[in-house]
């Protein structure tokens, strides 16, 4: 098996990605503008958005796959679906949370809170617990400061009846872009974890697919060009590892070409993999690398 793959050892992974006159993530409560650092300007995407990318191509690579449901899917409650796994189980919280898992790979590999089900008659906690998953995402946040611009725009009818009969033939709007950013995001898969939620080496091998493809299975005009530039996995020898996640990530470097001008392209930057001295028995494995 290759190590990538192996579910019952750490990883740890690196993900960059870059928009093009797009907005990859909106703040709701800023008008929809591009998520910011206020101190230092840098883009961030949450990684609340980078996992919704991830739970909708899921169902595209492993269609009608009852192992690779959904848990958290838009037009559906959560409730309804504890309160199955009650049903089915007739059990513990702890099988109730083993017939999730089994059922939903977004509880296998992010985890879910399970408590807001119905509480039983008698029962002093609801729904089934918490699960904790074994691959955390941190924000992704650009290398540079980014300039968000809020564009005019107009359409050629109006939205009211009403205001078409009075002759107003035009409707103005808005649409926040930025020129260009290059995140980069980090990830954690844990083991100890995974073995606990029933991670197998398909599920890794769904999520390197997904993670490769999320970005052109997530296109909209709001978000512009956006393209998965690089993505890399250090992969451990057992399960509790053999180096700090953060000596394997600061192998891979990036660097402006030219300090005086502005990025606009993924070629404006620089990239570097030192892994002459990788410590004994840790695996390095590229998915995408778009530099040459």
């Amino acid at each position: 098996m290759s190590a990538h793959l192996d579910p019952a050892v750490r990883h740890d992974i690196v993900l960059l990605f870059d928009v093009t006159d797009g907005n990859p993530n909106g703040d709701p409560d800023a008008g929809n503008q591009p998520r910011t650092d206020d101190e230092t300007g840098q883009g961030l995407v949450t990684d609340v958005a980078l996992k919704r990318k991830i739970r909708d191509v899921i169902p595209q690579i492993k269609p009608a796959d009852d192992r690779y449901g959904i848990f958290v899917e838009a037009g559906h409650a959560l409730n309804p679906r504890i309160e199955q796994a009650r049903a089915i189980t007739k059990g513990s919280t702890e099988e109730q949370q083993r017939w999730l898992c089994e059922r939903y790979v977004d509880i296998r590999l992010f985890g879910a809170v399970l408590s807001t089900g119905k509480k039983e008659e008698g029962s002093k906690t609801a729904g089934a617990g918490q699960v904790r998953g074994p691959l955390q995402f941190t924000f992704a946040r650009s290398l540079d400061p980014v300039l968000p611009s809020d564009n005019a725009i107009t359409r050629v009818t109006p939205t009211k009846q009403e205001d078409l009969d009075a002759g107003k033939r035009t409707e103005m709007g808005s649409k926040w872009t930025l020129p260009y950013g290059l995140y980069r995001a980090h990830a954690f898969y844990s083991a100890g974890r995974a073995a606990k939620t029933g991670v197998t080496s398909e599920d890794l091998q769904t999520l390197w697919m997904a993670l490769t493809l999320m970005l052109d299975h997530d296109r909209s005009a709001a978000r512009g060009e956006m393209r998965l530039c690089g993505l890399y996995v250090y992969s451990h020898p057992n399960a509790l590892g053999v180096a700090p996640a953060a000596a394997l990530s600061s192998r891979i470097r990036l660097e402006r070409a030219n300090a005086e001008k502005p990025p606009r392209h993924y070629t404006d930057y620089r990239r570097v993999i030192a892994n002459d001295d990788l410590p004994e028995g840790v695996a390095f494995w590229t998915a995408v690398d778009l530099w040459p």
